[in-house]
């Protein structure tokens, strides 16, 4: 597998095409660090965009969900569908209003997704799932029996046709506007986590795994 996903008519940056990366490993590295996507497809001459849990397996997208769920029943259709996920770095104020601004880390992927058939690969997507979301967690749940198995849809969408777009950095103002008595920066954001808050119906004497008490998403 090349090192950069070829760039197409689609993915090929023209506005401010510096911040644009081919690079596989930066892109998968995006998919990685977020939790959610954006589905945008068509039904019927109807745009919809809907945002959803995912996960990366190699090089391959996964989406699931209900069987009966309008989104994935039009994309296991072979429907044209475009999927992007964003990180949030930081709020970037300048000393225009025009120049304000947002560090970000995003990825826009492009192409036709297909239904996971088999069974095996369909627990394997869904172990996938949930590890993407907390590591280690996967072999303390309950499996998904056969009903639920039935009851889910999962698709994949191969990675062949992908971007990322990042924005890092202070302000660029107009030269003129260095001079102003104007406070100019970075507000950097994060993703953190609070003390997990235990069920109440769960029985007592069960102990908070560590992969719960010391959870953290990994920074790029």
């Amino acid at each position: 597998m090349t090192k950069d996903i070829q760039p197409t008519v689609k993915t090929k940056l023209r506005r401010l095409p510096k911040r644009g990366s081919y690079y596989r490993e930066l892109i998968y590295g995006i998919l990685d660090e977020a939790f959610i996507c954006h589905v945008g497809f068509v039904v019927d001459g109807q745009p919809f965009v809907i945002p959803t849990a995912y996960a990366r397996v190699d090089d391959c997208l996964l989406i699931h969900g209900s069987a009966a769920s309008r989104m994935l029943r039009a994309l296991a259709s072979e429907t044209e569908v475009c999927v992007t996920v964003t990180l949030l770095d930081g709020l970037v104020l300048a000393r225009s209003a025009f120049h304000h601004s947002m560090n970000y880390r995003s990825v826009v992927v492009f192409g036709k997704a297909s239904i996971v058939q088999d069974e095996r690969e369909k627990l394997d997507a869904l172990h996938a799932f949930t590890e993407h979301n907390i590591k280690g967690r996967w072999q303390d749940v309950r499996p998904p029996n056969e009903n639920e198995l039935k009851a889910t849809m999962v698709l994949s969408l191969p990675l062949q046709e992908a971007s990322a777009k990042i924005r890092t950095g202070q302000p660029v103002d107009d030269e003129e506007d260095y001079t102003l008595n104007i406070w100019a920066g970075v507000i950097p954001l994060h993703l953190t986590t609070g003390k997990p808050v235990a069920d109440e119906k769960m029985k007592d004497g069960i102990l908070i795994p560590e992969y719960v008490s010391k959870y953290e998403r990994c920074q790029s």
